[in-house]
């Protein structure tokens, strides 16, 4: 996953659920990922 990369709406192709990210994260990544997006890790902020 490219480092400036974030998603915000994610659509499961398997149950069809529409995801969005939890309040106060910025994608689905941090609130859903086992890990948090790109920018986060790298101590930036986030998905600017």
């Amino acid at each position: 996953m490219p480092t400036d990369a974030c998603q915000y709406f994610y659509s499961c192709t398997n149950c069809e659920a529409h995801l969005k990210p939890k309040h106060g994260d910025c994608c689905v990544f941090c609130s859903y990922g086992t890990v948090k997006c790109p920018p986060i890790q790298m101590s930036k902020s986030c998905c600017n």
